[in-house]
């Protein structure tokens, strides 16, 4: 892609064209709808295997940059016109893992408030990548991603670990974010009570689960993703229910010829 696809606002000015090559049609769904991690867990059953298998390439262009969210609109008449792509949204009680503060009012090491002064970079391609095969990502003091308003690998990252990050993200964002990452069975919600815009930046080790003394766990094994929430953030989940709105795909078509 000339430009990331996430549900964030990273974006690489253009001139009004999209290149994207080898892409599966999921993919651009989410990106025109802005499916997060929350909702993806609930359109991937929806869909017939080849929009997840299939691969294609897309290039287009407009007269003048639109910006993503008008990328985004673009896209959308693009499904519909080439793949019959129909939709609705639905609002459904589910089962979630809530986000809570561990101790009221306190943060983990690595969860603060976006400092109001703080230099923001918005445009990815002004970012060197320090880890080939993931997104181009820098850091800044704290290990926090110079990147804000989006989810970004954050470097450097030891093997087989999971590094992610975002700055200048409400708590609700981190929620939804980290749930398309985490590989859990229910989707994540914010219930922390916290508002504002905040940076974070968390380390796991993906297939460790809790055991029931974390202790036993050797620094090098690293910690799943539960602990890492808790020591890292100061977050722990909590069970319940929620009203998540979700997408819902009425029709989807193999492509119109060229």
């Amino acid at each position: 892609m000339n430009f990331p696809l996430g549900a964030g606002d990273v974006y690489t000015p253009n001139g009004g064209y999209l290149s994207a090559t080898n892409v599966p049609l999921i993919n651009f769904i989410a990106f025109a709808y802005k499916i997060q991690g929350n909702q993806m867990q609930a359109l991937r059953p929806q869909l017939p295997d080849w929009v997840v298998t299939d691969r294609f390439d897309i290039q287009a262009r407009v007269e003048k940059d639109p910006g993503k969210d008008g990328m985004r609109d673009l896209m959308k008449s693009l499904l519909a016109d080439r793949f019959k792509l129909a939709v609705h949204i639905e609002t459904r009680d589910t089962p979630v893992l809530a986000l809570v503060l561990s101790k009221p009012g306190i943060f983990g090491h690595r969860l603060q408030r976006h400092p109001e002064d703080a230099r923001c970079v918005l445009d990815s391609t002004s970012l060197t990548a320090t880890n080939p095969g993931k997104p181009p990502s820098e850091t800044i003091a704290g290990g926090f991603p110079a990147l804000c308003n989006g989810l970004t690998w954050v470097p450097p990252c030891p093997s087989g670990r999971a590094c992610w990050g975002a700055r200048n993200g409400t708590m609700a964002f981190i929620a939804t974010s980290l749930a398309g990452v985490a590989n859990l069975d229910r989707p994540m919600v914010d219930q922390t009570g916290l508002s504002g815009l905040f940076d974070f930046a968390l380390e796991w080790a993906p297939g460790i689960n809790s055991p029931p003394d974390a202790s036993s766990l050797g620094a090098d094994e690293g910690v799943s993703f539960v602990d890492a929430l808790r020591e890292q953030l100061g977050i722990r989940l909590r069970s319940g229910t929620a009203p998540l709105s979700a997408l819902v795909i009425d029709h989807v078509e193999h492509p119109s010829a060229n």
